[in-house]
């Protein structure tokens, strides 16, 4: 008996010891206890080996589950920084969500909201009923508005570094200096139009001091300033400045000015009286606000009627909300992508570690079988069972959650420095937070139990009699539940990828989701059933060429098909997982670049490091000679409503403002009907994909919420082809200008006129810049327009995240679950060198089930990833999908890798030694 003992605690030698009387003798609960302690000890000891790689897989389980739990927490409670407001109270401010309701089909209205991306702005007016509220020592409005700063040899000057890389710098009234409070190291206040105050860090930066001359870009021309101070925010013992931001402040009548808004604000700062808190502050600002006649948000009769036009009083850490008006929306699409993430893990891991814990309890089967054999009962088995898993589960699991905290860590650092959280974003970490790997921890202990027994339950339940016969061999059946489950689930992915091709953008995208991971399933329980079919094919040629070794390696695989599937599932998994989150982003990449080159068809184009390039400075470029068309790029986004299936969805799209009368002489974004030269104020264009799915065309009528929360309805004057590179609605920039919250242009494209010199045209652009937009430069064949969404950037850097950890984890596992499986075949080789097969021979054998676990899994894992890579690339982009090679390769070479050291390693010491004397060598 591998246990080592004959004899079950708490049996009585002297008494009959049939199976049946030692059934009655240990099904008390006591003895139940006791038998299975004392099985569990001498199995732990005796298969140190296989509880080994089921400890690496839970422990790699619950530090991924752990870290990327804790990530997802940290951005649940993420909020913009408060670094302008810091001395405030409260803020006054426009509500930044869009909201839509609908019905959905049998069930109650939903609602489903937006942030906006442009500023939703005060009135000027509500200024005196705030500043008449109990306990306020003055309101003060604040305007934000974009400034490029140079040095006297022309560069710019940027804001404070941080981790994000350098910062923007932004223009103030100087009254707005007290709501930081900033206060005047040096120097006085601005007393007239001509005078600013800088921030301590800028004028360093700048290498200015009181009284030396600035030109400063706005919203307008360069203009000319002196210094007249240096201020820095309060309490602090240098002159730095902001941590995310820049600031010079102008005369209030100036700031009003620049910021192009005179009747309203970007927000109002409170400012309390000694001893007034913010608590007590906020329901007298409410109760002001929302008095006999209600304050409403600039343009209220213009919003949506679901929207909240009512204005926000904000305390505490949403003060940084209207400092950085993109944090929310930022934190919202991070937090989904890593809610999605999570979610892959959870459903990676359940696999995984089932996998994993199935293959470590079948492997015992036969010692299990024998152990009913002689009389031990259902309950002991599963106790024995479940005291053993919850051995290494429970140790597994506070080890990994113990080292999720440093993965964590350095998870969100690489977020930081790779960009994906945005300038004024803060991911707190507050010390509660980190009980919640314990929660994690918990969820990696009952996977593994209930993992262990369903893996246990039949070898637990069978007779005796029987169970000695099945310890002879592996069943040759297995459960018709799991393979009726495994092809219902393979016939909801196919036919969720038939549902993807026929739709489109995010309902194709969750279509084609919801096909990869029934797929994924499928393979995980129909693994054996895979493993037959393929050593079918296989086998005669591993036969034929492989000599002895082929046929052992043949006839293994089709003794145990169970097993040979075991070590195929983890090896689909990694492809599958690693082929969909590594083509699907690169595939829309790859089309939206080449559409961008195929629309592109300026010479030349106009770009800068700061804020943005005036409208007059694009006017003065199109007086250059040679320069027949020239158009200046607004970027923005829109929020699209619509439903789905009765359900309200909110789509919030990038877009951008080109001149009409420039196209497509600079871009074209190949009109397929209508005319984008009858772009004006109150159309758009709309790209064809778009149109077919909200049934648009020509005159027809499209409304869209603008950044600002305008909600307008407008005639569509063209449809393109081209929208994967220039986005779904193309705008004139009459149009779309109004709503942003600073109409400079991210770039200018020059088409030539026929046969003029490139170089001169672009040396004397060149010399218009330098009085007309600062930093501003001029490139030759310019890169085209290729818009993405929001979290497109994010979303690669949490995709490479994902597969590097994900990936890391699951082929770990795939190594932890060959190796388990390897070390239960040790016996089998030891027999095999005993009956006379030489080291060759079996090394031969090792190498060519190996070949095939390779083989096969690559194949399968790529046909799993590649049914919704289709059905989702010819839904969204009308190609094939695309995987950057290097890619492909480096995931072909880990499973190779892997695969061979878990075949040949743990193997290695049995092959050293010498058979018995007079055993053939082969």
């Amino acid at each position: 008996m591998p246990l080592g003992s004959s004899t079950l605690p708490g049996a009585d030698p002297a008494r009959p010891s049939g199976p049946d009387e030692m059934a009655r003798n240990h099904d008390s609960p006591a003895r139940t206890r006791h038998t299975a302690r004392f099985l569990a000890g001498r199995s732990m000891r005796t298969h140190t080996k296989a509880w080994t790689a089921v400890f690496a897989a839970l422990l790699l389980t619950s530090l991924v589950l752990s870290s990327f739990g804790l990530a997802v927490l940290s951005a649940a409670l993420g909020h913009a920084s408060v670094e302008r407001y810091g001395a405030a109270a409260a803020v006054v401010a426009g509500d930044q969500e869009t909201r839509f309701t609908a019905k959905p089909w049998g069930s109650k209205p939903q609602t489903q909201t937006a942030a906006l991306t442009e500023r939703v702005r005060v009135p000027r007016s509500v200024l005196p009923r705030i500043e008449a509220v109990p306990g306020v020592r003055a309101a003060i409005a604040d305007d934000t508005f974009p400034v490029a700063l140079t040095r006297p040899d022309g560069s710019l000057v940027v804001g404070p570094d941080s981790d994000s890389g350098a910062s923007p710098v932004y223009g103030h009234t100087w009254r707005a200096a007290a709501l930081a409070p900033f206060t005047l190291r040096d120097g006085r206040a601005p007393a007239g139009p001509e005078q600013v105050v800088l921030d301590g860090d800028l004028a360093a930066r700048a290498g200015v001091r009181v009284g030396d001359e600035v030109r400063l870009q706005s919203t307008g021309a360069p203009e000319t300033y002196r210094v007249s101070g240096i201020a820095a925010p309060e309490g602090r013992a240098d002159d730095s400045g902001l941590g995310n931001q820049g600031a010079v402040f102008f005369s209030d009548e100036r700031a009003r000015l620049l910021a192009g808004h005179p009747e309203t604000t970007d927000a109002i700062g409170v400012l309390a009286d000694p001893g007034v808190s913010a608590g007590t502050l906020h329901p007298r600002l409410r109760e002001a606000l929302d008095g006999a006649e209600p304050a409403r948000s600039a343009a209220a009769d213009a919003r949506y009627k679901d929207d909240n036009t009512s204005l926000r009083v904000l305390t505490g850490n949403g003060r940084g909300e209207p400092e950085f008006v993109t944090s929310a929306p930022s934190r919202m699409s991070l937090l989904a992508l890593l809610g999605s993430v999570c979610s892959l893990v959870v459903l990676i891991a359940l696999l995984v570690v089932s996998s994993t814990v199935a293959q470590a309890i079948h492997q015992r089967s036969r010692e299990m079988a024998l152990l009913r054999a002689v009389g031990a009962t259902p309950r002991q088995l599963r106790a024995m069972v479940g005291r053993e898993v919850n051995v290494v589960a429970a140790t597994a699991a506070v080890a990994g959650a113990i080292g999720a905290v440093p993965v964590f860590l350095a998870l969100i650092k690489m977020l930081r420095t790779r960009g994906a959280v945005p300038i004024g974003l803060e991911l707190p970490t507050p010390f509660w937070m980190y009980a919640a790997p314990l929660v994690t921890g918990a969820l990696t202990v009952l996977v593994a139990r209930i993992a262990a027994a369903i893996a246990c339950r039949r070898i637990a339940k069978v007779r005796p009699a029987q169970a000695m016969g099945e310890a002879q061999s592996e069943a040759e059946q297995f459960g018709r539940g799991r393979a009726v489950t495994g092809v219902v689930m393979l016939v909801l992915g196919f036919g969720a990828a038939g549902t993807a091709v026929l739709q489109f953008g995010e309902l194709a995208a969750m279509a084609a989701s919801s096909a990869a991971v029934s797929l994924v399933i499928a393979c995980a329980l129909l693994g054996p059933w895979i493993a037959r079919g393929a050593m079918r094919v296989l086998g005669v040629p591993a036969e034929r060429l492989g000599g002895a070794g082929g046929y052992l390696a043949a006839a293994a695989s089709r003794a145990n098909s169970r097993r040979l599937g075991a070590a195929i599932t983890p090896i689909v998994l990694v492809v599958a997982f690693a082929g969909v989150q590594l083509s699907a982003g690169a595939t829309l990449d790859t089309q939206g670049g080449r559409q961008a080159g195929q629309a592109m068809r300026a010479e030349l184009a106009i770009t800068t490091d700061g804020p943005g390039i005036p409208d007059g400075a694009v006017r003065s470029v199109k007086e250059v000679p040679g320069v027949a068309a020239a158009s200046g790029v607004l970027h923005s986004t829109v929020v699209l409503a619509r439903k789905e299936a009765g359900e309200p969805r909110l789509d919030r799209l990038p877009v951008m403002a080109l001149d009409p009368s420039a196209l497509p002489a600079t871009i074209d974004p190949k009109v397929t009907s209508g005319d984008v030269g009858d772009l004006r104020a109150g159309t758009v264009a709309v790209g064809e994909e778009r149109a077919r799915a909200l049934d648009l065309d020509i005159g027809s009528k499209v409304t869209v919420r603008y950044g600002d929360g305008a909600n307008v309805a407008l005639t569509v004057a063209a449809v393109y082809e081209r929208s994967l590179a220039l986005g779904d609605f193309l705008f004139a920039p009459a149009e779309l200008a109004p709503h942003l919250a600073a109409s400079l242009n991210t770039r200018v494209l020059l088409s030539l006129a026929p046969g003029a010199a490139t170089q001169d045209v672009k040396a004397a652009v060149q010399r218009v810049l330098a009085g007309a937009a600062p930093g501003a430069t001029v490139a030759e064949q310019p890169k085209g327009e290729h818009l993405r969404t929001e979290d497109r950037g994010v979303g690669q850097v949490i995709s490479l995240v994902a597969v590097s950890v994900i990936g890391g984890f699951t082929i770990t596992a795939v190594l932890s679950t060959l190796v388990l499986i390897m070390v239960g075949r040790r016996q089998e080789v030891i027999l095999l060198r005993l009956v006379g097969a030489g080291r060759r021979q079996i090394r031969w054998m090792l190498r060519i089930e190996a070949m095939t676990v390779m083989l096969v899994g690559l194949v399968v894992g790529t046909v799993t990833a590649l049914v919704p890579l289709v059905a989702f690339s010819l839904a969204m982009t009308g190609s094939w999908p695309y995987i950057p090679p290097a890619q492909a390769g480096l995931v072909v070479l880990a499973v190779v890798v892997t695969a061979g050291a878990g075949y040949l390693l743990p193997l290695k010491s049995v092959l050293r030694k010498r058979p018995p004397t007079g055993v053939g060598r082969g």
